[in-house]
């Protein structure tokens, strides 16, 4: 069934093959969706332009969430092009490797100033410059992490910058309800990509969620990519502002 046929997204955060944000543009475009897809700098540029070549008829473009002026030449293209949006896929995260380690009370405060403009006040900038194109409403839809909620080791200010983005997730779907444009986040079990194993000690934290989890099993990334997929459709039409766990259960346990 094509969930997408004749609908329009853009998609911020494919860094190669592995990552969730291709997982998830390969399960919208499979449902029918033509995208855009964004790149910062001519390192991703390279891995971007090949993923894209296997999509049909996509839009690449370069993007640097810091930079307002780049979200502006984003949406002015995708306008040209699309017309119009109906969803957004936000996947941006970033924080200094040296503050993924040690104390968190360590956190000097431009990595701190670092990882909660990139990680989380970029949703929001992202998400203002696609609400003129969200005309008939949609839906944006971004990716977080239990170590939002819980203090998780070597995840520090990653932590703080997802609590935040959670938050603007909240706020975001208030303000944008009426024009029923839809906010939500997925938080994800650690999936095995290049960005998570930056974390220390990841590979322990992942054995240890298999063992930990309900489903006694890791989260494949497929999974995480058909519930973006699902709220990108008129299925999810009436759930916004929502925290969605898909994490095989780790989330509701204990000890």
């Amino acid at each position: 069934m094509d969930l997408l046929a004749g609908k329009t997204g853009v998609v911020f955060g494919v860094a190669n093959k592995r990552s969730i944000a291709w997982a998830i543009t390969r399960a919208v475009t499979d449902a029918g969706a033509r995208v855009a897809l964004t790149y910062q700098g001519e390192r991703l540029e390279k891995n971007v332009r090949e993923l894209a070549a296997t999509l049909k008829d996509p839009l690449i473009l370069p993007c640097d969430v810091t930079k307002d002026e780049d979200i502006d030449a984003v949406y002015d293209e995708i306008g040209r092009q699309f017309d119009k949006l109906d969803f957004v896929i936000h996947s941006v995260a970033f924080a200094n490797s040296s503050d993924l380690e040690g104390k968190f009370v360590d956190t000097p405060r431009e990595g701190f100033r670092l990882a909660l403009d990139i990680s989380a006040y970029s949703l929001v900038a992202v998400t203002r410059g696609a609400v003129r194109l969200l005309k008939d409403g949609g839906s944006v839809v971004t990716m977080t992490y239990l170590g939002s909620e819980r203090a998780v080791p070597g995840y520090n200010v990653m932590g703080v910058a997802k609590a935040a983005l959670e938050s603007s997730v909240r706020y975001l779907a208030a303000d944008l309800g009426e024009q029923q444009i839809r906010v939500n986040a997925i938080s994800a079990g650690p999936v095995n990509t290049l960005a998570a194993r930056g974390i220390s000690g990841f590979m322990k934290m992942y054995a240890e969620f298999r063992d930990a989890a309900p489903m006694k099993r890791n989260v494949d990334v497929m999974e995480v990519a058909g519930t973006a997929l699902f709220l990108c459709s008129d299925h999810a039409r009436g759930i916004t502002g929502e925290i969605i766990h898909v994490d095989c259960g780790y989330h509701i346990m204990g000890f």
